[in-house]
């Protein structure tokens, strides 16, 4: 006779929050925006282990239909992944970006703060005043100080917006012209590697690395020079 396995039958139902828990989850779930730590921490009742709390909702909600992301520094709740296609809109996408405002957006991604000078001289060619305004529009790019340079021209950057709705945490997490390459995006046998080594997004791809490249600078000078004496 089969016996029946009902008794073991066990539901786990999710840890009870704490207070604390409770607060800071409903203060993101109300937010209108992302909020970083300081703006959640003036929203509570007491003082509490922010940080800590926060990485134990994104670990419960991982699971779920709603995650919570961290972009910037800044935590929101978010669609999870994998089931954002249930939400999007039956509505056609009203304009696309021009040929010039994709490669202007990526020549400021990848070159950030640039100038529209260097903008126009990466492209090779001069582009409407209203290339810029579209993408900041988007809030996707946006002024970031002047140039000291004659003139301090504006210089322009990618906002945290760009990073949202990129699904990007952080410039790092773009793709090198490698990564291009390989996944055939483009041809980099005939790309100038340099392009995409400069700017904040380079800066940030070699921060792991802690490479002195004044030592590498010394080294070569002083082997030239040990030459040049034995000669």
């Amino acid at each position: 006779m089969k016996k029946d396995n009902k008794e073991n039958n066990i539901v786990n139902f999710p840890a009870k929050l704490s207070d604390g828990e409770r607060e800071v989850e409903a203060i993101l779930f109300a937010a209108a925006e992302p909020l970083d730590t300081d703006t959640i921490e003036s929203k509570l009742s007491k003082k509490i282990n922010t940080v800590k709390i926060l990485e134990k909702l994104q670990t419960i909600y991982s699971t779920r239909g709603i995650n919570l992301v961290c972009i910037s520094n800044k935590w929101s709740f978010r669609t999870a992944k994998n089931l954002s296609n249930l939400m999007s809109q039956q509505k056609s996408v009203e304009k696309k970006l021009s040929k010039a405002a994709i490669e202007t957006l990526a020549i400021i991604v990848y070159h950030q703060p640039v100038t529209r000078a260097e903008i126009e001289e990466i492209r090779g060619v001069a582009f409407g005043t209203n290339t810029l305004e579209i993408l900041m529009e988007l809030n996707w790019v946006k002024p970031q100080g002047r140039k000291d340079i004659p003139g301090k021209p504006i210089q322009y950057g990618t906002t945290d917006d760009f990073l949202s709705h990129f699904n990007l945490e952080k410039l790092s997490d773009l793709p090198t012209v490698d990564e291009l390459g390989t996944a055939g995006l483009i041809d980099s046998t005939n790309v100038d590697a340099s392009i995409f080594g400069t700017g904040k997004f380079y800066k940030e791809k070699q921060e792991e690395k802690k490479e002195n490249i004044y030592s590498n600078i010394d080294e070569m000078l002083s082997g030239t020079l040990n030459k040049n004496n034995e000669e």
